[in-house]
């Protein structure tokens, strides 16, 4: 056997910014991409790697078979070779269905039905029954949501005014309706007096219509002349039109319509479990299912564990490395219960990698995108630990990442630079880090941390009564105004619920800045985003007289051939897609027509390659100018006004998104986790925008692990001690100065740091 197989050989990549570069993995080695954000990284390891793996494995599947999987499409690169079977695990959030809990989407919650349903007492069928989904398991009162939704008639009406004006303030029952419109002319109701002015009686009628085994019509117009119409109450026939029906069926009005009119109270026949209390009936020492799905993960493996009825016993042990991965990786404080929906973007990503561990395949390349992500310094050692076993078991590890504990952890780096976009795209250095010199990454080995000596003056606070959120125990907490505040702790300490709940619920004003991507199509860009390719165009028009139109490729702009997609892609049945660039425009999306005006020197593409540093030279509009300034504020000033939003990587996503955020003064920002995604370098450029914005008059709050920030923050607070019911309280409060003499897991951390490089 040669030796070249012992390594993946990519020739010649062109993805994105890549400049027709080559590279050499090792396998079976701890392999980290590091790099300015922008620098390339991700073109490398997904877009080349990664999807040229799957592209051939999907090779292996018949014809009619590949034609229901993802179709994937060759890289733009010359060569790639001894690639093995790749798992992605990334930081996009996993899908929204309000429904997948950790239990359902770790494949654990059909084991526990199958476990009552064979050693629960007193004994039930099968185990389906055990599902809030089943006819026999969904609790009859609820329905199987654990909750009772009820019309709340302040809500659903303003009683100031009357029917006429609009008094019915949902919808589909306001005067724009055909209910709305019955209302006012049924004759029963005087459609132009005020609500609260109706007489007792009347008021009766119409909100909860005629007493018991009475019923009242009235004519309802039709083109045959007026029909009778039995009126049932506005109360009544809400619940009987949209909560007792499948909502999703109805074209008129989404569920937040409904629940937006309404109140969801916990369901007491079920104690919100939504399941029959039959089922609660039925226990395993003690616990009933949902006693199971609410317990935490911890306590879970140790019930499982107590288990000693053989049938139990052999499937308690399918469940038990599961969980028992899970709690190692540092999730113990989770339930099954718990909906993937509120995991933080560092949570979710550990629960996709014990998903993806509980399988005992080897020779595989494993891909994590920022593991460190939402993991307090605390818990990056599990998290080596974790990639060192994954390797031993002859796997490929490649790990693309900023945080010094993981860089130092790899057998080999490979650093992407030298800058980042048009400036990145190349490999500076690769080898051992004991070798590594003269590269960003070199340079923030030897970063000293700053600690902010002279933290801003606090003159007044927000305040936080009582907050229960989650395992939030009862917290009141004054946070100081107009300064620059970190909230941190170990992972489940409750900083989320702190801020992204308790907070934002207290001050709606907010602006939020979470890790959630942008709605991203193929034609938006930075221009679109920034809400300034309008105006760019209009400068267009009004230099040549011709329409704003024409400096569109989604309208009358665009390319004939290729309809301002820029490729095209023949459709050729069973083969694998290909998107060849389209030949008439040349790739640009536009008519040669549109190309042929200019603007100063530039026509519409060659403005939209400027990037957001050139561009602050060639614009004069004011408003332009501004947008341009924030995405630079932001550190983005790499970028081109016409880069795809699709193109960007999850730290730009959540800078492009403060960007499209920054305003005037006496606003609050709160971020989390902004250090994502972002070298040290760039982490320099962040704090800079937050100070900035605090000198304006702004409160900015981040939710974050990064002891750069933490150290230049004004003041800090601590939540924990622990993750889950060991978590929720706050254990610090105070400026980072003062941090250096506390006793928390934070802060053991910051005195290492400034040990380590004492300044």
């Amino acid at each position: 056997m040669s030796e070249m197989k012992d390594e993946i050989i990519l020739r010649g990549m062109k993805e994105n910014n890549l400049k027709d570069i080559d590279v050499n993995i090792q396998k079976e080695k701890i392999t980290v991409f590091t790099g300015l954000s922008g620098s390339g990284k991700s073109s490398v390891v997904f877009d080349t790697l990664a999807t040229e793996s799957r592209r051939q494995m999907t090779f292996n599947y018949p014809l009619y078979v590949r034609n229901q999987m993802p179709r994937y499409e060759r890289p733009h690169a010359d060569l790639m070779q001894n690639l093995s079977p790749v798992v992605v695990v990334e930081q996009r959030p996993i899908g929204s269905n309000s429904r997948s809990t950790v239990g359902t989407y770790m494949d654990i919650q059909p084991l526990i039905r199958l476990l009552f349903s064979r050693i629960g007492k007193p004994t039930i069928g099968s185990a389906t029954d055990f599902s809030s989904q089943s006819s026999f398991g969904r609790c009859p009162e609820c329905s199987g949501f654990g909750e009772v939704v009820t019309p709340d008639r302040h809500k659903i009406i303003d009683f100031d005014k009357s029917l006429r004006n609009y008094a019915v303030k949902f919808k589909p029952l306001s005067p724009s309706g055909w209910q709305g419109r019955w209302m006012m002319t049924g004759g029963l109701f005087d459609p132009d007096l005020p609500i609260k002015d109706y007489p007792k009686e009347k008021l009766r009628l119409l909100l909860y219509g005629p007493p018991e085994g009475e019923k009242v019509y009235a004519p309802f117009h039709t083109k045959n002349g007026p029909q009778p119409h039995e009126w049932d109450g506005l109360l009544p026939r809400f619940t009987r039109l949209y909560i007792n029906r499948d909502i999703s069926k109805l074209k008129e009005v989404s569920q937040d319509d409904v629940l937006a009119v309404a109140t969801r109270s916990f369901c007491a026949t079920c104690q919100g479990s939504g399941l029959n209390p039959k089922v609660l009936a039925c226990k395993i020492n003690h616990f009933n299912i949902a006693d199971y799905e609410q317990l935490e993960l911890i306590e879970l493996s140790e019930e499982l564990t107590n288990i000693q009825d053989p049938m139990g016993e052999s499937i308690a042990r399918q469940v038990i490395p599961q969980i028992k991965l899970l709690n190692k990786l540092g999730l113990g404080y989770l339930s099954l219960s718990r909906k993937m929906s509120t995991l933080s973007g560092g949570e979710a990503q550990r629960v996709k990698i014990a998903r993806h561990l509980g399988g005992s395949l080897n020779n595989i390349t494993y891909i994590f995108d920022e593991p460190s992500a939402g993991l307090h310094p605390e818990e990056v050692d599990m998290l080596v630990e974790m990639l060192k076993d994954i390797k031993a078991q002859h796997n490929t590890v490649i790990v693309i990442e900023h945080d010094l504990s993981v860089i130092k952890a790899a057998d080999e780096i490979i650093e992407m630079g030298p800058g980042a976009g048009i400036n990145g795209g190349k490999v500076i250095y690769q080898g051992k880090l004991d070798t590594l010199k003269d590269t960003p990454t070199a340079a923030s080995l030897d970063h000293k941390l700053k600690i902010n000596k002279k933290p801003r003056a606090i003159k007044s606070y927000f305040t936080i009564k009582g907050a229960n959120h989650h395992n939030l125990k009862n917290i009141s907490i004054h946070i100081p105004k107009h300064v620059f505040v970190s909230i941190c702790g170990v992972s489940g300490s409750g900083k989320s619920s702190l801020m992204l709940d308790a907070f934002a619920k207290n001050y709606p004003e907010t602006i939020m800045v979470g890790q959630g991507s942008i709605g991203v199509s193929s034609r938006s860009t930075l221009a679109t985003y920034m809400g300034i390719m309008d105006d760019i165009r209009a400068i267009f028009s009004k230099e040549t007289g011709k329409r704003a139109g024409l400096f569109s490729f989604n309208s009358l702009g665009a390319c004939p051939i290729c309809k301002g997609k820029g490729v095209t892609k023949p459709d050729v049945a069973f083969a694998d897609p290909v998107t060849i660039r389209c030949e008439a425009c040349g790739g640009s999306r536009y008519s040669d027509e549109a190309l042929s005006y200019r603007y100063g020197d530039k026509n519409i593409v060659q403005l939209l390659d400027l990037t957001i540093d050139e561009a602050t030279a060639y614009f004069k509009m004011p408003k332009i100018l501004q947008s341009v300034q924030k995405l630079q504020d932001v550190g983005l000033g790499y970028l081109t006004l016409g880069q795809t939003t699709s193109s960007l990587s999850g730290g730009e996503v959540q800078r492009l998104k403060l960007a499209s955020h920054l305003q005037k003064e006496g606003q609050i920002y709160l971020l989390d986790e902004p250090s994502l995604g972002l070298h040290t370098k760039d982490s320099g450029k962040l704090l800079d925008v937050f100070q900035n914005l605090v000198n304006k008059g702004n409160s900015v709050f981040i939710i974050e692990h990064h002891l750069d920030f933490i150290a230049a923050s004004d003041w800090v607070i601590e939540l924990g001690p622990g993750g889950g019911k060991k978590g929720g309280q706050i254990i610090f409060e105070g400026t980072p100065e003062e941090m250096l003499y506390a006793e928390t897991v934070t802060a053991k951390w910051l005195k290492a740091a400034v040990k380590e490089h004492p300044y």
